[in-house]
């Protein structure tokens, strides 16, 4: 598929749930430190706003989560259940709090390195949500406050943005308050898209 130039600042400096679906067929590009390069298509995201009671940023900044603060266009990365990584594309306004949680993609390069950083070779499992795609990319703390407009190592490709006839809006998944939001985007039927169950489902 055609990779494209890389994404603006402006694409970012809109509202989480703007720029969740319009991210749906773009590329996250990855170059590991041995020069290696890692590349996904996004199929999945999730879009959490300021004032809302599922996001990070609900009470405040925090150390642990500043960089969701902005500016715009850097990834947010952070741990969960002691174990896991999950990564963050930061939108809207610099100081707003908003953002959008990449869950899944498709695998475009590196598929053996990904591999052998899942421990399996199924293709469809390998980026099939939050924590199995920053295992299979090797993110983690060194790439919070990433800057994917301007970065070296790990930042957003326009892609082929997905038609808006096959993008599908759901509740988000694994959050227990504003459940009835329906922020989620999913490009319709694809194959690489989580099993996440959506709120309320």
């Amino acid at each position: 598929m055609r990779l494209g130039r890389r994404l603006p600042r402006a694409f970012f400096e809109r509202p989480a749930t703007e720029v969740a679906p319009d991210l749906l067929g773009r590329v996250l590009l990855r170059r590991l430190p041995g020069g290696e390069r890692l590349a996904g298509r996004i199929v999945e995201a999730e879009a959490y706003m300021d004032r809302d009671p599922a996001s990070h940023s609900f009470r405040g900044r925090t150390p642990r989560n500043d960089v969701m603060f902005g500016p715009p266009g850097r990834l947010y990365v952070y741990f969960t259940y002691g174990m896991h990584f999950c990564m963050n594309v930061v939108t809207g306004r610099e100081g707003e709090g908003s953002a959008v949680l990449l869950r899944a993609a498709e695998p475009l390069v590196g598929f053996t390195a990904m591999a052998a950083r899942r421990g399996t070779d199924d293709v469809r499992r390998l980026c099939a949500g939050p924590a199995r795609w920053t295992q299979a990319f090797g993110i983690g703390r060194p790439q919070n406050g990433a800057d994917l407009v301007r970065g070296r190592d790990v930042y957003l490709l326009e892609g082929e943005p997905a038609p808006r006839s096959r993008i599908v809006r759901t509740t988000r998944v694994g959050v227990n308050v504003a459940i009835d939001r329906p922020w989620r985007f999913v490009i319709r039927d694809d194959p690489f898209v989580s099993p996440g169950r959506p709120a309320g489902g």
